[in-house]
């Protein structure tokens, strides 16, 4: 079963601009895959990068991986309702895979930025730094900004529990 650990990154004052600033972009450039998405009223990630890719590209900066990672965060919003035009706040999630980020350790992580990677240390509980040591990571996680503080939305998949047997029902 798949399971979303939240952790907290301890970022430099620089690296917190540096996140903040690729974040922005890269929510700026899905309003923009937004209004494409909705003027050919397409959903589909293919046809869509192939009407979007290169010019959000040279537009925002993005890397080709966030770029892929913005087309596809649209399309699974456009797919809920085609009716309305999706719209992202500056501060939304942003999709990281394993392209983009990478763990060095249990305590640091490698997130790629409009300025290159940048190594980010983390602070993370005993129930977080157990599961996450156990059962490892799955490829991609979500950064998140709550309160000027950034998280990542991490996915871990736990075995599930063998079911219990009650005789006292």
């Amino acid at each position: 079963m798949n399971t979303t650990l939240m952790v907290k990154l301890a970022p430099t004052p620089e690296q917190h601009a540096l996140l903040l600033a690729t974040m922005e972009r890269f929510n700026e450039a899905c309003n923009r895959i937004a209004e494409v998405a909705f003027e050919h009223h397409t959903a589909g990630k293919y046809k869509l990068q192939k009407l979007i890719y290169h010019a959000v590209r040279e537009r925002f900066g993005l890397s080709a991986q966030m770029t892929v990672r913005a087309i596809s965060k649209v399309t699974e919003a456009y797919k809920r309702d085609k009716r309305v035009k999706p719209t992202f706040s500056p501060h939304g999630a942003m999709i990281y895979d394993e392209r983009i980020m990478s763990w060095k350790g249990i305590d640091r992580v490698s997130l790629l930025t409009l300025e290159g990677r940048e190594l980010i240390p983390i602070i993370m509980g005993g129930y977080q730094s157990d599961r996450l040591a156990a059962y490892g990571k799955r490829g991609q996680a979500d950064l998140l900004s709550r309160d000027g503080t950034f998280y990542l939305a991490v996915v871990v998949d736990i075995p599930e529990p063998p079911p219990s047997e009650r005789s006292d029902v």
